[in-house]
């Protein structure tokens, strides 16, 4: 189920915000300029990044003519049965898990499979987006953010750039990702 949850930045003591309704969700983030989106679900081997972007091929090109990107792909990280496989994610996910922002491009991706939270620090809150399969996030150049794909990764997404280089952050130096519940913690309901 997609989720936002709201927060000040001061801590997940007092929620301002908790909705599950997509219309909602979308009203939320907009005066933020945050893209949200939910896509029609579509069957597709989710960890062959060929048949990800062919199965979604409509949609990918009606966003890519809106918005112009240059470069599209599709990640997939699911476990794969090996026992070091949470040490071996380990990095990627911490690099995701400090603020951060991006100079020259937004951070747009759409969910295939699995689940994934983006937090926004816009103002003085803090919405925590848990993004799973349809839902598609726009997160604007300059927004300070961070992602959690939680401590035993499992989706398949496909991301959007405009700049050929990919994903390139411009980290904060805050400790403001420690203060609020992972990925985890929100799919076990927290609710603080």
């Amino acid at each position: 189920m997609t989720l936002l949850t709201t927060w000040p930045e001061s801590g997940p003591q007092t929620v301002v915000r908790r909705t599950s309704d997509p219309e909602a969700i979308a009203a939320a983030l907009t005066p933020a300029g945050v893209r949200y989106e939910q896509w029609p679900l579509r069957e597709t081997d989710t960890a062959d990044p060929d048949a990800v972007l062919s199965a979604y091929a409509p949609e990918v090109a009606r966003l890519t003519a809106e918005e112009g990107f240059v470069t599209v792909d599709a990640i997939a990280l699911h476990p794969d049965g090996a026992p070091d496989w949470t040490r071996r994610t380990r990095p990627a996910r911490e690099k995701f898990l400090s603020e951060h922002t991006h100079d020259d491009d937004d951070e747009v991706r759409f969910f295939v499979d699995g689940a994934g939270v983006f937090y926004l620090h816009v103002g003085a809150e803090v919405h925590a987006v848990l993004c799973e399969r349809g839902d598609l996030l726009g997160v604007p150049k300059g927004t300070r953010h961070w992602f959690d794909m939680g401590t035993e990764p499992s989706f398949t997404a496909i991301r959007f750039f405009h700049e050929p280089d990919g994903w390139i952050g411009r980290f904060t130096g805050s400790d403001i990702a420690s203060r609020f519940p992972g990925l985890d913690e929100i799919h076990a309901g927290y609710a603080a």
